[in-house]
């Protein structure tokens, strides 16, 4: 923990006052020393906030923000020219100015955070605040992730990794139309995925999970695969079917095949990077247009003062996912 001054928003920018900010399983790279694209000691970490807008700065009109509004944040910005940026995906800048929260820009682990007023979004009135620092990563990559593997409804999706990527992965994909299989080597996560809407969970630890798949497919094998836990990616190439997708989202994630092994099968394979600003605002409307339970993921609700226990606990990745509370 450390003291820093109270930021003040310049022109083009808004001061976000935090209701929530989400603990994300990449932060982990940071806390334990092991990240590679930056970040650091004096960069304060957090970057799934949520929360209303205190203040604004010179030229933000109440058309762009007003003070009081329950805002959600895409938690990058760029150059605001290129086609990337102009279409929603700043984090693919064109102009090599890429921002981000908690690798170059000051995050949301603190009770006020300053960014450009265009990286706001509204947060639909019937979701929390903790609902929409969710969305704008870890809820939000599972999102994404499906919506790279296209049209879901009367697929079947497995799941990888039942963690809050993979549990968001599998409620959103039920409530999409695809029935989900849930994977995971943790009895106590697949307990939550049979709750979060898959239709048949496997324990990879316990059963061979090319056969547990064939047996649950006919002999077919899965139509899709979102792989979230980022060290089961052998294991999508295993279940997955003719004609299949798979999208990988888990870090660090390597996958690795032979083509003369693997070519017959006519696969798409293909990686998926968070997701558009646009897309954000559509998986919050979604999710309060059907009443997800993406509070639920939530299993341990934190104050800042708690910081440092917080993320021991996390570290351990034996539970849930966490959030502070302001």
């Amino acid at each position: 923990m450390k003291e820093f001054p109270d930021p003040q928003p310049g022109p083009g920018e808004v001061l976000v006052r935090m209701r929530a900010s989400g603990m994300c399983g990449s932060d982990l790279h940071f806390y334990r020393g092991t990240a590679s694209f930056g970040g650091g000691a004096d960069i304060i970490q957090g970057h799934e906030p949520c929360g209303e807008v205190h203040a604004v700065g010179p030229g933000v009109t109440p058309e762009i923000a007003s003070v009081g509004d329950r805002v959600m944040i895409h938690h990058y910005w760029g150059c605001n020219t290129c086609d990337h940026c102009r279409s929603g995906w700043p984090q693919m800048c064109d102009g090599g100015n890429v921002h981000t929260l908690c690798i170059d820009e000051p995050g949301g682990h603190a009770p006020y955070m300053v960014v450009p007023a265009r990286t706001l979004l509204p947060l639909p009135d019937s979701l929390s605040y903790k609902a929409g620092a969710a969305i704008g990563c870890g809820t939000g990559t599972a999102w994404g992730g499906l919506k790279r593997l296209g049209d879901l409804g009367g697929t079947t999706l497995v799941v990888l990794g039942q963690g809050p990527v993979g549990l968001s992965g599998t409620m959103l994909a039920s409530a999409l139309g695809a029935r989900v299989i849930g994977v995971d080597i943790n009895s106590t996560r697949l307990d939550r995925a049979n709750r979060f809407g898959a239709s048949e969970v496997v324990n990879s630890a316990e059963v061979d999970i090319r056969e547990a798949i064939s047996e649950l497919t006919g002999g077919k094998g899965a139509d899709l695969v979102l792989e979230t836990s980022g060290v089961a990616n052998g294991d999508a190439l295993k279940v997955l079917g003719k004609w299949g997708r798979a999208c990988f989202i888990g870090l660090p994630g390597p996958v690795s095949f032979k083509t003369e092994e693997i070519f017959r099968n006519q696969w798409t394979l293909m990686t998926s990077w968070t997701l558009s600003s646009i897309e954000q605002r559509r998986c919050a409307e979604f999710v309060a247009a059907r009443k997800l339970p993406v509070d639920d993921l939530f299993t341990k609700i934190w104050s800042l003062d708690q910081a440092a226990e917080a993320y021991e606990w996390f570290d351990k990745q034996t539970d849930g996912k966490g959030v502070f509370e302001f």
